[in-house]
């Protein structure tokens, strides 16, 4: 009988992360969709190329993560949206407004110490620049303020090594952790936990 049980247990777990994998990866689609109309666009030369600064990557833990480099968004030391990071945050806000799914902004950096008056520590670098973020979405697009939090890490959740300068500008970023729907949530039968095709089209 225990083995039974736990054999349930198992193919339980094996299908909500199956059922979980594939709504995570229908919205992840739909971000690389944005990246290649990004990409379309007339480049202003001198600037990064945005598509390569818009990354994305399913955390089964956490989600789906969108990660946006900080030369996108901000100056080194800065957390002002540039008027570069508002065109591409207007770009993204329609994927973002028509799923359902919580939505946590996550300000990261990297390893080197600030200290200025505004910001004594990259706890408080990041954790602007997330507030910063998410202040935009609701004040400038409307956001639902239910549905969006955000959070700063400071340098302690680095996606690469801070001993090369490539591996700092890896860790200067805003993450938008789009967590799966749970059960609950879904708002009729025929639905995907996270998503329905025609409601992302």
């Amino acid at each position: 009988m225990a083995l039974l049980v736990l054999a349930f247990f198992v193919v339980l777990v094996s299908m909500t992360a199956m059922k979980k994998g594939e709504q995570l990866n229908e919205v992840k689609r739909k971000f690389e969709e944005v990246k290649e109309a990004i990409k379309e666009e007339k480049k202003v030369e001198g600037k990064p190329k945005i598509e390569e600064e818009i990354t994305t990557r399913i955390d089964y833990a956490k989600g789906l993560i969108v990660s946006l480099k900080e030369k996108i968004l901000f100056e080194t030391g800065k957390a002002d949206l540039s008027l570069e990071a508002k065109g591409v945050l207007d770009k993204l806000h329609p994927i973002f407004l028509k799923i359902p799914n919580q939505i946590v902004v996550e300000g990261h950096t990297d390893n080197v110490p600030i200290r200025t008056v505004q910001f004594p520590s990259n706890w408080e670098l990041s954790t602007a620049r997330a507030t910063q973020v998410i202040r935009y979405l609701i004040e400038e697009k409307n956001f639902p303020k239910e549905r969006i939090a955000a959070t700063g890490y400071g340098e302690y959740h680095p996606v690469a090594g801070n001993d090369t300068l490539e591996g700092r500008a890896e860790n200067r970023r805003v993450d938008f952790v789009i967590a799966p729907l749970a059960e609950r949530q879904k708002t009729a039968p025929d639905k995907l936990l996270l998503i329905g095709t025609k409601e992302l089209e």
